[in-house]
């Protein structure tokens, strides 16, 4: 399998083989996550996340479902199209239909505001997310009690 341009949606996996995400193929879902987040419009959802998809911002999150209330939740966490944000992400594991990334993004709120994440995405044989968890840290929220 060859991997296609940035800009261009991924190649379907065979309908016949199981699913399967492949590093390369988690890294441009990771890079076109972030063209959609900067894009105006939730639109782009479609070409990321399976029409049913499930998505939480935090493992103690409710679940979000669909792409209309994926969308909804979209337009209310960010500030749209010209949000000032620098990301960068790294794969950390793949194992069949399940990819796990550390995800760095800092924010140009007038200072700069700084989170890490733990992305846990799993997929569809299309190579849609079917399921986004995130687990999101940053500095004033410390990832132990402290006890």
């Amino acid at each position: 399998m060859t991997n296609a341009p940035a800009g261009d949606p991924m190649p379907p996996l065979c309908e016949s083989s199981p699913v399967v995400m492949t590093r390369p193929r988690f890294d441009q879902w990771l890079r076109s996550y972030e063209r959609a987040w900067r894009a105006a419009g939730t639109d782009s959802l479609a070409g990321l996340f399976a029409p049913t998809a499930r998505y939480r911002m935090s493992p103690y999150d409710e679940w979000v479902s669909g792409l209309k209330d994926i969308g909804a939740l979209w337009e209310t966490e960010r500030d749209g199209p010209d949000e000032g944000f620098r990301m960068t992400s790294e794969v950390v594991a793949v194992e069949g239909d399940t990819g796990v990334a550390r995800v760095r993004v800092e924010y140009d709120l007038g200072e700069t505001r700084e989170f890490l994440d733990l992305w846990i995405v799993r997929f569809d044989r299309s190579g849609l997310c079917v399921e986004f968890e995130e687990w999101p840290f940053w500095p004033e929220r410390p990832a132990h009690s402290g006890r």
